[in-house]
């Protein structure tokens, strides 16, 4: 696959990056990373080979632009290290700005990878239950704020267990009524006797910027902006 030359914008971002030093741009680890690969080539970034390397101990990779290196973080990490200026540019999952909320965060571009939704699960023999029927649920997340906002819409207070993984056992060992997580294809839910019952939201992966940093380097942010904008109308129109 080609990816972009340099000649398709009307400036170099590492040239641009000079001035305020180097550039970092923060990748989720996981499934997400292989799906990136294709649109980080077509935007002309080649990170280091050992980059996509689970078993790699290093966590800062150079690219071949000097003024870019690529930092490999959990992905709900990826939202706090570029709220916070630690990196200047990142990408994570829209699910991870809905529940953080950063207003730090700019997010100007939809990539169009790594599709699932945040849904409701809960046992398939409680699934005709009206949960707006309830005044108080028990919920199993690892998203305490976008569980909380979905129920306080039906005037439901939702008990917050808060897990970072595993979510599908909790309704039947007695932790939580019902469950919100990430759900791709379903399987496991299926496999632990789960049914989805609602979709809070669609979710994909975008690229997020910091807003400190796009006004005290405009000309470098926007260029790799350009970039994988490009890369994205290429991409989208093969």
């Amino acid at each position: 696959m080609e990816s972009l030359t340099n000649e398709t914008f009307p400036a170099d971002p590492s040239t641009q990056a000079e001035a305020g030093g180097t550039l970092i741009l923060a990748l989720p680890k996981g499934r997400i990373l292989a799906e990136l690969g294709p649109v980080l080539a077509r935007a002309g970034i080649h990170p280091a080979a050992d980059y996509a390397d689970e078993d790699s101990r290093r966590l800062r990779f150079e690219t071949n632009h000097p003024g870019l290196d690529v930092v490999r973080v959990r992905p709900f990490d990826v939202a706090t290290f570029v709220a916070h200026g630690a990196a200047q540019i990142g990408v994570c999952g829209a699910d991870v700005l809905m529940e953080f909320d950063y207003d730090q965060i700019y997010a100007p571009l939809d990539l169009g990878i790594g599709r699932c939704r945040v849904s409701v699960a809960e046992p398939r023999e409680s699934s005709g239950r009206d949960v707006a029927a309830a005044s108080r649920i028990t919920v199993a997340t690892k998203y305490p704020a976008i569980a909380q906002r979905h129920f306080a819409q039906k005037g439901v207070q939702a008990e917050v267990v808060h897990l970072n993984g595993a979510m599908e056992l909790a309704p039947s060992l007695g932790l939580s009524r019902v469950i919100v997580d990430l759900v791709q294809t379903g399987s496991t839910l299926k496999a632990n006797g789960l049914v989805e019952t609602e979709v809070i939201a669609h979710v994909t992966s975008r690229l997020i910027v910091n807003r400190t940093a796009l006004k005290t380097r405009p000309e470098a942010i926007s260029a790799w902006l350009a970039r994988f904008r490009a890369a994205l109308a290429e991409r989208d129109a093969r």
